[in-house]
């Protein structure tokens, strides 16, 4: 199946299927409105041959029609264009008929008559673009595949060609070139992971990244120093994936409340970070890094209770910047704690060094993680807050007032709120 090309513009236009004319020119007006490109018909037969000619991005069908069904309809479509997202339209709602057909994959979002026109337009942006991640992402995976397959004739090549140095080494640079892209591509899947369990995590991983960007141009290090510094930020608390989020939680937000069994949990994440990142190639030193981040200059850390010199001075440098990233007090107050425990829990020259690294870095802005019951006005969301069916209830960015966090505790109340809520601070 040959995939869409999203790199075209405009998008792939509009399917609108629906039998009485009216709301067919409506829908027509509304979306072209909007600059959207659409395509309609009365007839859903007719609309179904002309899936077979022409690509779409959605698929918007009305539910009771002579010749067929909407929920029919837009089953058969999606095994003609099964990236087209598919919306459907219907006046009386058949609850578990329309969840069932979600639950199976038939159809993306249902309206009721009438909507509302701010909801209509919603779900139509929506749609547009999880059609666009659908493309993306399956030209990713093609491209991944491919690339799978250039490495493994590279491969291949190089052994039959032996003797040919000077194309040899043009070859192994092209798969030097294609290693740097995945090994970039899995520290990003490392950090989705770390975001996924536990979103603080994922925030703080990039936070600390950029800090130690900004070290490793103040010191001027090695690209092998850099890369080693840089790594070991991103990947510093992956250990903690294999710790409750409970535990996670009480750590960040008082250390002193943990029981000896969650302490010592949780000391044994730097040890689990190190085993981690053994799976990937040449990343020893990574994991000695990641291991003694911990670790205090007076000898005081954890795992191994390290003391000055003893500790790699990379992780001396990644301490200060994970302190840093990781308090919970203002920018400026966590700047100075940073400076009082120069000497004690930090390398004195490591201090200095963050110091005049921490002008120059742009750091994301920090993010932490709430229960519905500590939501209060003021807190702006990091991350939108979605029904279980995928509806935005509040958008990202969104500074809350009382009226904001009454609607998500009224829904939850009906239908709980499963997923993490991530606030700026």
């Amino acid at each position: 199946m040959n995939l869409p090309d999203t790199n075209a513009h405009p998008a792939a236009p509009i399917l609108v299927v629906d039998d009485e004319s009216i709301m067919l020119t409506t829908l027509q007006q509304t979306l072209r409105r909007c600059h959207y490109e659409t395509v309609a018909f009365a007839d859903p037969l007719a609309a179904l041959e002309q899936l077979n000619q022409q690509t779409f991005s959605m698929i918007i069908s009305d539910q009771v029609m002579p010749a067929m069904s909407g929920l029919e309809l837009l089953g058969r479509a999606r095994k003609i264009q099964p990236y087209a997202t598919r919306v459907l339209i219907t006046a009386v709602v058949n609850l578990n008929t329309v969840i069932d057909a979600i639950n199976k994959g038939e159809i993306f979002r249902f309206l009721v008559k009438p909507w509302l026109h701010e909801e209509f337009l919603a779900t139509i942006k929506n749609g547009v673009q999880r059609y666009e991640l659908i493309c993306q992402n399956a030209r990713l995976q093609a491209s991944t595949q491919s690339m799978n397959e250039q490495l493994v004739e590279l491969n291949r090549s190089l052994e039959q060609q032996y003797q040919l140095v000077a194309s040899q080494n043009r070859q192994l640079a092209d798969v030097n070139t294609a290693l740097e892209r995945n090994f970039v591509r899995s520290m990003e899947l490392c950090v989705h992971t770390m975001q996924t369990f536990y979103p603080s995590l994922g925030n703080q991983a990039r936070r600390v990244a950029q800090l130690c960007k900004a070290i490793a141009q103040v010191l001027k290090l090695s690209d092998e120093e850099r890369r080693v510094l840089e790594t070991s930020a991103l990947l510093h608390d992956i250990g903690l994936v294999g710790v409750p989020r409970q535990i996670i939680r009480h750590w960040q937000e008082d250390p002193l409340s943990l029981d000896q069994a969650e302490k010592a949990l949780i000391e044994q994440h730097p040890i689990l970070g190190q085993e981690l990142a053994a799976f990937g190639s040449d990343l020893k030193n990574v994991g000695e890094v990641i291991r003694a981040h911990h670790e205090r200059y007076d000898g005081a850390g954890y795992p191994d209770q390290l003391m000055g010199e003893n500790i790699p001075w990379l992780a001396r440098l990644l301490a200060v910047a994970v302190a840093y990233a990781s308090c919970r007090l203002t920018d400026s107050d966590a700047s100075e704690k940073v400076k009082m425990e120069s000497g004690t829990a930090f390398d004195p020259e490591a201090v200095r060094v963050f110091l005049r690294a921490q002008v120059m870095a742009v750091i994301p802005r920090k993010e932490r993680q709430v229960l519905l019951t500590e939501l209060r006005p003021g807190m702006v969301l990091a991350q939108g807050v979605y029904t279980q069916n995928g509806l935005l209830l509040v958008p990202e960015g969104q500074r809350l007032n009382a009226t904001y966090i009454e609607k998500v505790l009224n829904h939850n109340r009906i239908q709980p709120i499963t997923q993490s809520l991530v606030v700026y601070g």
